[in-house]
């Protein structure tokens, strides 16, 4: 594979890591503090960023959807990101804003290709010529143990109800995707509090910043 494409405007900024590790939270705080700066900033997820994304969530989601080949699965998340890296994130940073997304392609690759019986290579290709190859600046990943994040919830979709053997294989995509490209990721311990977490991502994206 390539070493990716970076948007020469803008910056963009994923959130991603398995179940029940606050993505959501520091997503929105990082958006707050850097309304708060005077950045024109854009949060947006997967699936879900689009009309289009929405349905698709639905479907990937739903308990209700049962099961799905893995194939199916793996393309109807890559349609997501298809729809979402045109209509929305390109768009933004084209406009020289801040981009943050709860979610992106490295989650394709832990959860379809790591957790699945899908080969990540073939995954990676699929997902990286949907989103023409467009990668994060930086990618912060909040690791936590799967006991303990799927604790978190008191009912659970799709995904989030498949077994523990899958969701410790989808920490340790995440881990080893990090551990590949160390300049692009910041790999958090999601047990941390709040604030120390927010206070490191911060940090992080502020660097990001002053680099461009």
């Amino acid at each position: 594979m390539s070493e990716g494409v970076y948007a020469d405007s803008g910056l963009f900024v994923c959130f991603e890591g398995g179940e029940g590790g606050g993505k959501s939270t520091q997503s929105r705080l990082l958006h707050d503090w850097l309304v708060e700066q005077g950045r024109t900033v854009l949060l947006t997820r997967e699936p879900g960023g689009t009309e289009v994304g929405q349905e698709l969530r639905r479907i990937v989601l739903s308990p209700e959807t049962g099961e799905l080949s893995h194939r199916t699965e793996a393309l109807l998340y890559a349609a997501d990101k298809a729809e979402h890296v045109d209509r929305v994130i390109l768009p933004a940073l084209a406009r020289d804003e801040v981009v943050i997304t709860d979610r992106y392609v490295d989650s394709a690759l832990a959860y379809q290709g790591a957790g699945r019986d899908l080969v990540v290579s073939e995954v990676e290709q699929v997902n990286r010529w949907a989103t023409g190859d467009l990668r994060p600046h930086v990618t912060v990943v909040l690791d936590l143990a799967p006991q303990a994040g799927l604790g978190r919830f008191t009912e659970r979709d799709r995904i989030e109800a498949a077994g523990m053997e899958f969701h410790q294989r989808v920490r340790q995509g995440f881990l080893d995707l990090a551990a590949a490209d160390p300049d692009h990721y910041l790999v958090l311990d999601a047990r941390g509090t709040i604030e120390e977490i927010a206070a490191a991502v911060r940090a992080r994206v502020q660097q990001a910043l002053e680099e461009r």
